[in-house]
């Protein structure tokens, strides 16, 4: 059949056949193109994410806690049937095990000496606490099936270096979070929990429920997490709710592991508000074997459910004045996966810059709730769909230059799924191609037989290529129609220069000082700006990303603090970093 493709600068015949081969298709193999052992990630993590158990068919994995343990990495999620374990961070295997409860939300775990200890919600009158020494072969033991505490919503245990061990809890729009001792031993309570914080959103603006803190009302305060530095002991919380884009981590600060408590300064210290995927909330932070710190953490969807949600992983970082930060500027972009200790997080950005957005877009059918321009907006919330499944149906990307290409990322929609658990038999089938002039083919990755169900695929090329035009052709997937949030292409432009922007305006608000609006002018070609902010000058820790605007009102402020503010932009070559810095009171 033909089909007529309307692009912005031109209009072509474009001849599709139910397969969609396109004459003069040169068939190099993926082997030789992609990086079996890449040393980058981006956002979300490329994991086999479950689909949940119930209607509607969708996936989820949230609550993270990842550790470090023997050298290795371990991650667990809610309802997510299993956990996984990594030797880098990049590379994850999938361990399943009937040993322990992986329906109950919000699993943690602890090391104690050679042993890892695992406990997770429980909506009985006790908790039951699970032990393993092997955790590779996913074989655990009960280490105390009824500790007297009942109703424990999102556990975190943690070990001080002293040897005394305390269990953080919490999840609610009306209680705090509370803390106990355990006897290290029998793993009982020792005396009665402990009341620790709870919110104040009419100080704190990030803890207003809303994608953009506008709701004035209760959050839900929990996900609570430890950490202990250097006398420290951080206290991790999340708020507003996990369907918001602004769910965030905010930490209190102690000198007892039971507190008083006091707010740290330049919260929340994780917040992703914008970007193709939102939410850095409900996480955990641990150190990797070179002694970098990372926070992984919930991101949202939330469209098929309120709990459609995804995983994030963040650098993070303690600085000289003891306060904790995760970096989460140009989060979904493109970073490396250090193997030695880092001072910045500048060390670990690829400098490849995201090219597919808002670009010309050919597909073989779209339903009409679900067009191609969904595949280049930037927003994990959106999809392309076509019409069917069926094998050769295809989307196909004008970048409008040629571009040198680094990295891609293809991120699978599930749209009229029916599908319901883990399956070894799900799987996405497809191939990845790239031209100059949209005549001549060439294939860039050759999933025609993939058996792994990773609907975040993230490829990092072994060298770059040059290309205009970017196709995937559908082979198979497991349910519904082929569908994609977006096709993302990440690498730079021969042309343009984002320029400087010195000249912004900062209001804070009298009336609500946890509200700020900021308009700036646009100079260069910019296509985005990122937004950085903090407490003091050499500590502008927070990042807001936004696209095609030149405004924007930030309502997660410490109504108690004063605020400084820089802007970056960007564009398809290159970030330039803004070096007028605006203060408020």
């Amino acid at each position: 059949m033909y089909r007529f493709i309307l692009f912005k600068n031109d209009v072509r015949w474009v001849m599709a056949t139910a397969f969609l081969f396109v004459a003069s298709l040169s068939h190099a193999q993926s082997d030789n193109t992609v990086l079996s052992k890449p040393s980058t990630i981006c956002n979300p993590l490329n994991l086999s994410y479950r689909f949940y158990l119930d209607s509607p068919s969708r996936r989820e994995a949230a609550d993270p806690t990842m550790i470090t343990f023997k050298g290795e990495y371990y991650l667990f999620a809610s309802k997510s049937g299993g956990y996984w374990h990594s030797s880098n961070l990049i590379n994850w295997d999938f361990i399943t095990t009937k040993d322990l409860p992986l329906e109950d939300y919000a699993p943690t775990v602890v090391v104690i000496g050679d042993t890892l200890y695992f406990t997770a919600c429980s909506v009985k009158p006790t908790l039951a606490i699970y032990k393993s020494g092997n955790p590779k072969a996913g074989k655990w033991q009960v280490a105390n099936a009824a500790v007297p505490l009942g109703f424990i919503v999102d556990p975190c245990l943690f070990l001080d270096d002293d040897g005394r061990l305390y269990l953080y809890y919490g999840c609610s729009d009306v209680n705090p979070i509370y803390g106990i001792e355990l006897d290290r031993k029998s793993l009982n309570p020792i005396g009665k929990p402990k009341e620790l914080f709870n919110c104040h959103f009419s100080l704190y603006g990030w803890e207003r429920p809303g994608d953009y803190n506008e709701i004035i009302e209760h959050p839900w305060i929990e996900g609570s997490w430890m950490n202990k530095y250097k006398g420290k002991y951080y206290l991790q919380y999340a708020s507003p709710g996990t369907q918001f884009k602004s769910y965030s981590d905010g930490v209190y600060v102690s000198d007892n592991p039971l507190g008083p408590f006091v707010i740290q300064g330049n919260n929340p210290y994780s917040s992703k508000p914008e970007g193709f995927i939102a939410g850095a909330g409900h996480g955990s932070t641990f150190m990797d074997k070179y002694g970098n710190y990372w926070h992984i953490a919930t991101m949202t969807i939330s469209q098929k459910h309120m709990f459609e949600r995804r995983l994030g992983l963040f650098p993070a970082f303690f600085d000289k004045d003891g306060m904790l930060s995760a970096y989460t500027g140009f989060g979904d972009f493109p970073y490396h996966i250090p193997s030695h200790k880092i001072a910045d997080p500048k060390e670990l950005f690829a400098n490849w810059m995201l090219l597919s957005y808002k670009k010309d877009i050919a597909v073989s059918s779209e339903l009409p709730d679900h067009p191609g321009s969904f595949a280049t907006d930037e927003n994990i919330r959106t999809y392309w769909s076509a019409k069917t499944g069926n094998k050769g149906e295809w989307l196909s990307m004008d970048l409008q230059q040629i571009c040198t290409i680094n990295a891609l990322q293809l991120n699978f929609a599930e749209n009229q799924t029916d599908v319901f658990g883990r399956s070894p038999s799900l799987n996405e089938q497809y191939v990845l191609q790239y031209s100059t002039d949209g005549k001549t083919w060439q294939i860039l990755v050759d999933s025609s037989n993939a058996t792994s169900d990773l609907t975040h695929n993230y490829f990092e090329l072994k060298k770059p290529v040059t290309a205009r035009y970017i196709k995937v052709i559908n082979y198979h997937i497991p349910s519904g129609t082929f569908a994609l949030s977006d096709l993302r292409v990440f690498g730079n432009a021969y042309s343009g220069t984002p320029g400087t922007i010195d000249d912004f305006k900062v209001d804070r608000s009298e009336k609500d000082r946890t509200k700020v609006k900021i308009v700036w002018k646009k100079n260069g070609d910019a296509i985005g700006y990122n937004i950085r902010y903090g407490s003091s000058p050499d500590k502008l820790y927070h990042n807001y990303q936004v696209l095609d605007t030149t405004s924007i009102e930030i309502r997660s402020l410490n109504a108690n603090e004063q605020y400084y503010f820089s802007i970056d932009a960007f564009d398809e070559k290159c970030v330039s970093t803004g070096k007028k810095v605006v203060m408020v009171k």
